[in-house]
């Protein structure tokens, strides 16, 4: 009885808004206002603000309807409108402003610069799908009306400034609704529940809430949607315990840092989620991943003096064990120490950038035939030169050569920080990755980092510079390029005991040899380095276009930054452009926004580099599209929705170019081929 007063109560509320609140739009239509006019006069004045706005100019009557930016039409039978439509004789723009049948399904404008408010006659259009306003500066509050769509299923509204309170009507979109992303917004207050009882929202699978002024408990109601495979409500207020009924949704990834939640975790079973989801919060947040909760307030008191008493007896026997344990250990440690740095002394001074004195060189596998004689009497030339260190191509004495890395004076951290990193970086092998073969330390605290001398051209200068006999640069050529980028990076993620980040993922630190056989250097340089020099890579980052929206210092960088970078070089790889700053008028070339406008345009084919398509008969078979796809996957400006460098390898190795013949021809050139450099 009391759900049907409930049910009646809603139905009465829903009725009474949508005469009140909705009647405008309603009016609207009512007065023969089709979907043209109704976007003409309501939706184009409000997402432009007080400004004319470029993209929304081409919303006019000059421009075939079929070519206004970020829409598409379909009529009601079903079939889209084309441009094909607009040469039939009874189709010109001005009837189609009139024609009922003709329905806006789709509006399209992210990264627009649309600066005005979500107009509430959003919810007046019968057959509007998809609604993707995300990265603009859209203000003011979401429109209650905008839950009386009959027909929206995705809604990306992310990266803007809506505040106030989200109106419960929303849910009744649950439906239809597949996404719902308003994350980097200023809705506050508490998260409003469904008016129906029991709403399951079945088909909903995205749901990020994330970086808004939420506050509260848990919404719980959540855990009913059945269907969701990503919920992220990371960066908001809310309090209180994380539920045991969130374990019962079928979650792929899982956000919930950055809040107050307190309390013992779910137990979600196989390690399924890292300390990264819930750092952030409340300290007394307990439970795996994180620290293990001590006890619980629903034991009585013998019960926990008990063990309390039984705790301090364990804590005594403990100490008793890790003091014989590290007296062992620290003993261990020092032969372990002699065993794996031979350490030399010598008072001759070097030839390489003034290298000399006493100093220390620890080997690692591959550098057991280095001497400290050999390093510091090595001739040196200059091969580049970087805000951090000078890299040179050292002449051994027996013949043989070597790169060396001399790190700036002042940048480094001290040898006592410096050295666990070193001997981390020191055991790195893999195929991918140029490996590091010994260190040198000199009495004045210079340091040298020794590596392979590896005779490769670099993937940015394959790229962009203009030499004669270099080879051509196929798609095939390239994904294999970009497919072991990717493998050393995820290598680098989730390979080692301890993972590391990349920090400067990049063209020019890329080598390529003449069977296009791709490995990574400079990995890890940044944990070498004091924070203010550190730094110094990321502004450099943002003025070469690789940095992530959310990394402003280099010690918040994560894999997920990583992958960023990763993901503008692959749209390099792809579209054969530079990015950032450039050329003579010193232009900001941004990648991710050529390919949307692109999109936007349906000009997509037109972004790839004319190299790229040459032999390719068909781009998505090739797998040139869902690389262009997984590219701008790894460029999303929010971080959670960026795929790891794992699913980047198996998306890449899933979709292998068909035609890979030219992938062991290295003596064909540009040249011989005629194509332009």
């Amino acid at each position: 009885m009391a759900v049907l007063k409930l049910y009646s109560l809603y139905i009465f509320y829903t009725l009474i808004s949508i005469t009140i609140s909705a009647s405008p739009a309603q009016s609207l239509s009512l007065s023969a206002s089709t979907d043209v006019e109704l976007l003409l006069v309501k939706i184009k004045a409000s997402l432009q603000g007080n400004t004319e706005n470029l993209l929304l100019s081409s919303w006019n009557s000059s421009v075939p309807l079929c070519q206004w930016r970020g829409l598409k039409w379909v009529f009601s039978n079903g079939s889209p409108l084309s441009c094909i439509d607009i040469s039939a004789p009874q189709w010109t723009n001005l009837s189609l402003y009139k024609e009922p049948s003709l329905h806006l399904l789709s509006l399209q404008l992210p990264s627009a610069n649309l600066t005005g408010s979500l107009p509430r006659e959003l919810g007046g259009f019968s057959m509007l799908q998809s609604l993707y306003l995300n990265i603009n500066s859209l203000s003011g509050t979401i429109p209650l009306e905008l839950g009386y769509s009959s027909s929206l299923s995705d809604i990306d509204l992310s990266d803007n400034v809506f505040s106030g309170a989200l109106a419960p009507s929303v849910w009744n979109l649950c439906d239809r609704l597949v996404s719902l992303r308003l994350h980097g917004n200023a809705l506050a207050g508490s998260l409003p529940e469904p008016a129906l009882p029991n709403t399951t929202c079945n088909n909903l699978q995205f749901l990020d809430l994330g970086s808004n002024k939420f506050s509260g408990s848990f919404p719980e109601f959540v855990t009913r949607f059945q269907g969701i495979n990503e919920l992220d409500l990371s960066g908001n207020m809310f309090s209180g315990p994380i539920p045991e009924t969130l374990t019962g949704l079928k979650l792929e990834k899982l956000n919930l840092s950055h809040n107050n939640f307190s309390g013992v975790l779910p137990v979600f079973g196989e390690s399924k989620f890292g300390v990264e989801v819930f750092e952030g919060n409340d300290p007394s947040l307990c439970g795996l991943p994180l620290r293990s909760c001590s006890g619980s307030s629903g034991l009585s008191p013998g019960a926990i003096a008990g063990i309390v008493i039984g705790l301090m007896t364990g804590v005594v026997v403990l100490a008793s064990l890790l003091i014989g344990y590290m007296q062992n250990k620290r003993r261990k440690g020092m032969e372990d120490s002699d065993d794996d740095m031979e350490e030399c002394e010598d008072d001759e001074v070097g030839g390489v950038g003034g290298v000399g004195g006493e100093g220390k060189l620890i080997l690692f596998q591959g550098g057991e035939h280095l001497t400290l004689e050999d390093v510091l009497n090595a001739t040196g030339q200059v091969m580049e030169k970087t805000s951090y260190g000078t890299v040179y191509k050292a002449k051994l004495a027996d013949g043989g050569t070597i790169a060396l890395r001399l790190m700036r004076e002042g940048s480094c951290k001290d040898r006592s920080s410096c050295l666990p990193v070193i001997k981390q970086l020191g055991k790195i092998r893999h195929d991918s990755l140029i490996p590091l073969r010994a260190f040198y330390q000199g009495k004045r605290g210079e340091k040298l980092l020794i590596y392979d001398y590896l005779p490769n051209r670099t993937l940015h200068d394959l790229l962009f510079e203009s030499k004669a006999g270099k080879p051509m640069l196929n798609w095939a050529r390239r994904h294999k390029i970009a497919l072991a980028i990717a493998r050393g990076l995820a290598y680098l993620h989730t390979g080692l005991e301890t993972p590391i980040t990349h920090g400067n993922v990049r063209s020019k630190n890329v080598l390529v040899d003449e069977f296009f056989v791709a490995r990574l250097t400079e990995f890890g340089l940044d944990k070498l380095m004091i924070p203010t020099v550190a730094d110094e890579i990321v502004a450099l980052a943002k003025t070469d276009g690789y940095k992530a929206p959310e990394l402003q210092r280099m010690k918040k960088c994560n894999s997920r930054t990583d992958v960023y970078a990763f993901g503008i070089l692959l749209l390099e790889i792809l579209i054969g452009k530079k990015p950032g700053k450039n050329g003579r008028n010193n232009d900001f070339v941004d990648l991710p926004s050529i390919v949307k406008v692109a999109v936007l345009e349906e000009t997509t084919m037109e972004v790839f580099d004319l190299e790229v398509l040459k032999g390719v008969r068909s781009p998505m078979e090739e797998g040139l599209v869902q690389a262009l796809k997984l590219a701008m996957g790894c460029c999303a400006p929010v971080a959670s929705v960026r795929p790891t460098m794992d699913e980047v390898v198996k998306q890449l190795e899933e979709n292998r170019p068909r035609n890979r013949s030219a992938l062991y021809s290295p003596n064909e050139t540009r040249s011989e081929i005629g194509t332009p450099f």
